[in-house]
């Protein structure tokens, strides 16, 4: 009944000229008092030549109209599906999506062209800059002036910026060199741990390690990318206190003493360049690392969640269910 409607409302024009015609023919004929069997005879005559004309222009009509649709899921492989026109009008409309859809993919090609050169750069950039970076490690190593150890802890976050930059470029692109394989878990929080021992001490910060059992399929850069995001947050925001690391089940989870987290912001803390509350007093936060976090999770199939209370800490859960594997 709904495309009965639509034909109707498309046909409108012909059918209201057609019905025009018929009290045309229906006048004349009572004007000359013609015989009723004639006028009855020709009536049915026109009544079946006109429903066999309008069925069969229905049935071209929802053929085209099919064709269209069908074309609608796969309009990005390109315009050759459409129908032959039904007129110049239509013709024309054709041409225009035809101009309009080269036009688009043009703009898209000059687009993708422009983010490779800045994707290239920047990534040229960031492997550039790791030279100075290890030079001035191997000048510092034999400083153990407070001096020397003030300016370590900020070239290591210097690297830490760095490499966050290196894993936002390298997390947008189609071909992410993911490598899915058995990965235990154990060795890989605590090299991450290894990683932020510094900053551990320098926060003075207590780490409450509980054994972790069980590998996971996963990609192992990746997963412990995100660990060490989460740890960097988690000492970050918790001076003096303890940072918790634990599994419940199949989740790993990451608690922290710290300064927690607004309830406002808790919504939008996996959102690009958020920063919420915290950000905005320390004025160091970026709001990729954990906008970062989610993207890899998502992509490798696992669940992130964070809950906090201010003044109390924060925890973030990590959920591996679908990809355990128990270590015997």
């Amino acid at each position: 009944m709904r495309l009965l409607f639509a034909y109707g409302k498309e046909r409108f024009f012909v059918l209201l000229l057609l019905i025009a015609w018929w009290l045309l023919y229906a006048v004349v004929f009572a004007l000359y008092r013609l015989n009723l069997e004639a006028v009855l005879y020709a009536a049915v005559l026109g009544a079946v030549g006109t429903l066999t004309v309008a069925a069969v222009d229905f049935g071209l009509w929802l053929r085209r109209l099919r064709t269209l649709r069908e074309l609608q899921n796969r309009v990005t492989l390109g315009l050759d599906g459409l129908p032959e026109p039904y007129g110049a009008t239509e013709g024309a409309y054709q041409e225009l999506l035809r101009s309009l859809y080269a036009d688009r993919l043009t703009q898209l090609g000059a687009a993708s062209a422009r983010e490779k050169d800045m994707v290239d750069y920047y990534t040229l950039w960031a492997h550039q800059i790791k030279t100075p970076i290890a030079a001035i490690h191997l000048l510092l190593q034999h400083d153990d002036s407070e001096q020397g150890r003030e300016v370590a802890a900020e070239l290591f976050k210097v690297e830490q910026y760095v490499e966050m930059v290196l894993q936002y470029l390298r997390s947008g692109g189609s071909s992410t060199d993911y490598l899915i394989a058995e990965v235990p878990l154990e060795p890989l929080v605590r090299q991450a741990v290894r990683k932020y021992a510094p900053l551990f001490i320098r926060s003075r910060v207590t780490l409450d390690l509980q054994p972790i059992h069980g590998s996971v399929l996963s990609d192992e850069k990746w997963l412990g990318f995100v660990v060490e995001q989460l740890l960097s947050n988690a000492v970050k925001y918790t001076r003096g206190g303890t940072v918790r690391i634990f599994q419940e089940g199949s989740d790993l989870l990451i608690q922290d003493t710290g300064i927690g987290i607004a309830a406002e912001d808790l919504p939008r803390i996996f959102e690009k360049g958020y920063t919420g509350c915290n950000g905005r007093t320390d004025k160091k936060s970026t709001g990729i690392g954990l906008y970062l976090c989610k993207n890899v999770c998502d992509r490798l199939g696992h669940a992130i969640a964070v809950s906090s209370e201010p003044g109390r800490g924060t925890e973030v859960r990590l959920t591996l269910q679908r990809a355990l594997l128990e270590v015997e």
